[in-house]
Order: structure tokens, then C-alpha cells, then sequence
């Protein structure tokens, strides 16, 4: 067996085991409700949890927010995608304006932005653009920052191959500059796109407003358990299908 072939048979085990280790680790939740260790007005049984899938779906509609969760999450990726590239690839063909604004877009990435969202609800209202816009600007410095660092970081002799080629300065990016660029820049937006949909969400259950965020807010002031994990393990398995989606995404792009 080749080494190859090695790696495509360990590939085959990956997801039936991550399933068997689940299914233990909440077998062992149940068990541990059942014998009294866990404390079930806390920790919802996972049998009830799981019977609560089908009401949150049927009768509280969450796939309805999840619609408006994405049509957010949406809104903030054209942000990054038409404003955050283009102030990326600016400020690295810039190094003046690198060297003026790059320590204010490192600060901001470490800022809490969302602990600002009562001032984002004074400019932009109670609304959807509130969410979009404080999730637009988490998502924000790692896309410039990556940006910058992947433009900058072209090898030299790509470079030289060009200029050998009389390449003008807009060929010598477009051909050689961007596409040797892409990997750092798509890590950017992905790790972007992953900051934003954790905003979006996290705004959402803060405001009471929208869509995933909203109904795990709401279903928690009915203090209904079961269906509070069932909402919470829906946002979790969202974020995985998203984070998958962007990997096969980048894949394909690249």
C-alpha cells in the first residue's frame, strides 16, 4: 500500500469515528443525568434535546432565521470582499499608507467592537444594517492584514520573471502579483468570514434581532432547555457547514 492510498484509508475512518465519539460523549451526558451527577434543569437530557429538533424546525420555523441569518453574514462578506480586498492590496502597493494606518488596523483587530453595539444602534437604528455593519468590521483587519502580507511577501523571482517579460505594472499584477497572492488572501477572508458569522450571531441574541441569535435568546426566556440546546447545536452545526462550505470555496477558487 502506498503512501497515498495510506492516507485516503485513514480519510475513510475520520467521520465515522468523530460520529462515535459524539454519540459517546452525549450517551455519557445521559447517563450522567439519569444518575443524578448532572443537574437537569441546567443541562437538558440529549434524548430530549434531540426530539426538540423537529419542534424547533416545525414550530418555531428556525430555518426561517436561518435565512436571516444568512442574508446578514451575506451583506458582511460583500464588505470584505469589495472593501476590505482592495484597501488590502492599496495599502500594500502603498507602503507610505501601510506604514501610516497599519498599526490602527492590527488595534482594531483586537478591539471588543461588539461591546460598541449600542453605538452602532444610535447611527444605524435597531435594524439589520446594525448587525452587518459591527460584523463587517470584525472581519475586517484579518482580511487586510493577510492581504498585505500575502501581496508583500511574492517571491522575487516571480517578480524578476516579469520585468524579463516587459510586463507593465498593471500585467505584472494581475499576472504574476495577484495569483501568487491568492492562498494568504483567501485564508484572510476565511478567517474574516468566520469572525463575522460569530458577530452576526452573537449581535443577533444581544439585540434580539434577527435570526439564529434571536430564537436561541427567545427559547431561553421560555426557559425551554430542550429546545435552547436543540437551537444551540443548529447554530453550532450552521458554523460547520459554513466553515466546510468556505474550505471547498477556496479550494475550488484556487
Amino acid at each position: 500500500m502506498t503512501a497515498k492510498s495510506a492516507i485516503f484509508q485513514k480519510e475513510k475512518w475520520v467521520i465515522p469515528l468523530q460520529l462515535g465519539v459524539t454519540f459517546l460523549f452525549f450517551a455519557i451526558i445521559e447517563i450522567a443525568i439519569e444518575l443524578k451527577w448532572l443537574n437537569e434543569y441546567v443541562l437538558s437530557r440529549p434524548s430530549k434535546i434531540f426530539f426538540a429538533f423537529h419542534r424547533i424546525i416545525v414550530e418555531e420555523s428556525i430555518l426561517s432565521y436561518t435565512a436571516v441569518t444568512f442574508m446578514e453574514v451575506l451583506g458582511a462578506s460583500l464588505g470584505l470582499i469589495f472593501i476590505a480586498i482592495p484597501f488590502g492590496i492599496l495599502l500594500a502597493q502603498k507602503k507610505v499608507l501601510w506604514q501610516a494606518w497599519g498599526d490602527w488596523v492590527s488595534a482594531l483587530a483586537a478591539a471588543p467592537i461588539v461591546l460598541l453595539y449600542p453605538l452602532f444602534l444610535v447611527v444605524f437604528g435597531r435594524s439589520p444594517m446594525t448587525i452587518i455593519v459591527i460584523a463587517f468590521l470584525t472581519g475586517f483587519s484579518p482580511v487586510v492584514i493577510k492581504t498585505v502580507e500575502g501581496i508583500t511577501n511574492v517571491r522575487q523571482v516571480l517578480k524578476d520573471v516579469g520585468r524579463s517579460f516587459n510586463l507593465s505594472a498593471y500585467q505584472q499584477f494581475k499576472l504574476i502579483t495577484l495569483p501568487a497572492a491568492l492562498p494568504a488572501i483567501f485564508l484572510g477572508l476565511r478567517l474574516g468570514l468566520i469572525y463575522a458569522m460569530i458577530t452576526v450571531v452573537a449581535v443577533e441574541y444581544l439585540i434580539d434581532l434577527g435570526g439564529l441569535g434571536n430564537i436561541v435568546g427567545e427559547l431561553a426566556e421560555r426557559y425551554d432547555l430542550p429546545a435552547t440546546y436543540a437551537a444551540m447545536c443548529f447554530v453550532v452545526g450552521v458554523s460547520i457547514l459554513f466553515f466546510a462550505f468556505l474550505e471547498r470555496l477556496e479550494k475550488w477558487l484556487t
